[in-house]
This record gives C-alpha cells, sequence and structure tokens, in this order.
C-alpha cells in the first residue's frame, strides 16, 4: 500500500500531460451533489466518472448535472458512467478499478441506503457509533480492491471515518487517505459564530485549529453544548489568538437545518474540498489545511496540513497549537461518548454504556466486540434486529 504522501506525488507526475480522473463511487444524493460542485469548478483538465448499478437512474441523474451546469457556463468536464459495480462484491471493484484507472476515489455509498441512521440512534441512545459495522461494510471492499490492483489512487470515505479507517489499519488492511464530514461540519458553524460575535466580516479568514470526533460535531450541532467535555480548539484571526467565550461560541453553532437528503450537501462539499486541496497542492504549489475524520488511520478527527509548496509534497497532522498525544486524548473522550470503547487489533469494541442503552431502546444483546471477520455477520444483524424493526413501527 502507497502512503498518502507517495499517492500525492505520483499523482504530481500523472497528471502533468493529462486530465485528472476523479471515479465517484455511488451516485445517491452526496454523488449527485459532489458531481455538481466538481462541474461548477469549470475544469477543462477534470475527468469524472460515476459509478453504480442502475444505469437509467445514473444516466438522468448525470444528464440534468452536466445540462444545468452548461446553463452556467461551468460545464467543461467531462463525465462518463460505469454501470454494474456491486460494491459486495470485491471481484466488480477490481474489474471497475482497472478499467478507469482513477486518480482519485470517492466513496459516496452506504449500506443501507436511503436512511440517515442518526434518526434512530440519536432520540434513542444518543451515541452513532452502533452503525460502524454498517459505515465500513463498502470500504473494507473497495480498499481490498484498490490494494489488489496496486492502485496509487487517493481514496475519500464519507461514511463515519473517525472509527471505520482506524478499524482497517488496526486490522492491518489498507485504508482510505481522508475521512471526509464529521469534523468538518463543525468547522464553519463555528467561524461564523466567531464572526457574529466579534463582527468580522471577512469570516471566511478566521483560521482553526480543533481536534475531536464524531460525537461532538453532532451534540454542538444539534444541542449547542459540549455535554460539559472541554474542547480543544485555538481560534485565530490575522494571526492572533482569539480568547472567545466558547460557551456562546458552541451554543451558537446550534442552528436550523434540514432533516431531509439536503443534509448531504455538507457532506459532498468535504469531498469537494479534500479534492480541491489536493489539487490546489498537486497542481498549484499550495499549502493548505483541511480537518478530516480518521486521517492516517488515527481515531476521532484532526487538523491535516497538505504542503505542495517544495518538490515533494507532504501531508501532516498540524501539531503547531496541541500536541499528537493531546488530540488522541481528546478523540478518545469524544468518541467513548459516541460508543466506541476502542479499535484494536482489527477489532471494535462497543461502551458498557452503549451496550445497556441499546437494550433497553431496542431489546438487542449487542456483541461487545466486532472481530474483522464478523463485520458482515454484525451489520446484518443490526439491520434485522434494530434498523427493520424501527423503520416498521
Amino acid at each position: 500500500m502507497y502512503t498518502l504522501n507517495e499517492k500525492l506525488n505520483l499523482l504530481r507526475q500523472r497528471i502533468q500531460n493529462r486530465k485528472v480522473k476523479v471515479l465517484i463511487m455511488g451516485l445517491g444524493s452526496v454523488g449527485n451533489y459532489l458531481l455538481d460542485y466538481l462541474l461548477s469548478e469549470g475544469d477543462e483538465n477534470m475527468e469524472i466518472v460515476v459509478a453504480g448499478r442502475n444505469l437509467e437512474k445514473m444516466q438522468s441523474d448525470v444528464n440534468i448535472v452536466k445540462v444545468a451546469g452548461l446553463i452556467r457556463g461551468k460545464n467543461k468536464s467531462r463525465v462518463s458512467i460505469y454501470c454494474n459495480l456491486d460494491l459486495n462484491s470485491e471481484e466488480s471493484i477490481v474489474q471497475c478499478l482497472n478499467e478507469i484507472e482513477p486518480d482519485v476515489v470517492v466513496n459516496s455509498s452506504r449500506a443501507y441506503s436511503g436512511l440517515k441512521y442518526g434518526s434512530i440512534s440519536w432520540n434513542n441512545i444518543r451515541a452513532y457509533g452502533i452503525w460502524t459495522p454498517l459505515s465500513i461494510k463498502y470500504i473494507k471492499n473497495i480498499m481490498a480492491a484498490h490494494e489488489r490492483v496496486g492502485s496509487s489512487a487517493i481514496v475519500i470515505n464519507t461514511s463515519y471515518s473517525d472509527a471505520v479507517i482506524p478499524w482497517l489499519k488496526s486490522a492491518g488492511k489498507a485504508y482510505p487517505d481522508f475521512g471526509s464530514g464529521n469534523i468538518n461540519h463543525l468547522i464553519p458553524r463555528i467561524k461564523l459564530a466567531v464572526a457574529e460575535q466579534y463582527h468580522i466580516e471577512d469570516f471566511w479568514n478566521i483560521d482553526i485549529t480543533y481536534a475531536t470526533a464524531h460525537f461532538h460535531d453532532v451534540v454542538i450541532s444539534k444541542e449547542g453544548h459540549t455535554e460539559g467535555v472541554d474542547q480543544l480548539i485555538c481560534i485565530k484571526y490575522n494571526g492572533k489568538v482569539i480568547k472567545a467565550d466558547l460557551k456562546k461560541i458552541f451554543a451558537d453553532c446550534k442552528i436550523v437545518m434540514p432533516v431531509d437528503a439536503k443534509r448531504n450537501m455538507m457532506n459532498a462539499s468535504s469531498n469537494f474540498e479534500i479534492i480541491k486541496a489536493v489539487l490546489d497542492a498537486v497542481r498549484n504549489g499550495k499549502k493548505v489545511k483541511l480537518h478530516c475524520p480518521g486521517i492516517f488511520g488515527e481515531v476521532g478527527g484532526y487538523p491535516v496540513i497538505v504542503d505542495g509548496t517544495k518538490e515533494n509534497i507532504v501531508s501532516y497532522i498540524e501539531t503547531n497549537d496541541f500536541t499528537l498525544d493531546q488530540m488522541r486524548s481528546k478523540n478518545a473522550e469524544s468518541i467513548y461518548l459516541d460508543g466506541i470503547e476502542k479499535v484494536e487489533a482489527g477489532a471494535l469494541y462497543y461502551t458498557d454504556e452503549l451496550l445497556h442503552k441499546v437494550k433497553k431502546a431496542f431489546g438487542v444483546e449487542l456483541v461487545k466486540c466486532v472481530p474483522f471477520d464478523k463485520i458482515e455477520e454484525t451489520a446484518q444483524f443490526i439491520i434485522n434486529e434494530i434498523i427493520d424493526k424501527q423503520r416498521n413501527k
């Protein structure tokens, strides 16, 4: 498996004389929004391939995005469709990767489509980690195929990367390079809240350094508080640290949001941000900062630098404001509240508190430890015993 730095430098070499090729696996709402955002760049040197199983639906979705983009004068990227991709089949993914030879792969698929898992878990157990076996179900197949074909494509995962990417790494498997969403969704909320409190017009220039896991993305976004947990955050403007009223800042992060598929504009935007940052570093020699869950196989979310200013591109977790140990500790504290005790030696361990909540809320005995070879079995158990039964009520 190539390291992220090796992939970035190989990408720089490959696209010197050709277009960059982005493969979107799964054209649900996240994939559709992402396709629209990528086309809106008007990038003549980008080719986009969307892959799935329903040709008629994909053709319809792609056509409307292409025509809408052309109306705006932005549709300059070539878009094509790859049909018959089955994410349950490693062989099918291998065939897809061999045929397309992508530079960037985005996994925007879901094991149980059309459902926001949090709509079941948050009100009942206030924890999202229960769904990790479903979140890893497809990306583990994608990464196994990715390794088999010897691909150096950069892979972005969109589903609960706080735990999914570390789970793959701890099992000695190939794992995605970036996770999108989660912590990334909090950063703009914080910028808007700080700008309001300090009357800052150019709020996009507020600099945030933050380390936290998925639980705090949800509890801050939904309820405007931190559940009594101090946050590891540094806020700067024009190079100066702002000693903000964090309690008020986090309270102001609770803003009205849709509960339907429009929420996936944020996840698609997170994927777009990562792709744009990578291309800015690789093509334009820029140094960019991101916040990503699961980066380098770490549990939780971290600030990440991708630096393309020198001959060799490098990427790393930013440690100017906090040490890596501080960030690891804070992420462990946050993800514990999400129901995950630890990810170790290829196994995911739920917290005892989560097991008790699941038993009380759903009448289901969830296993404490999910070994890597029991992912499929556990995911199906969760679908059968929790999701289907809750949806059929």
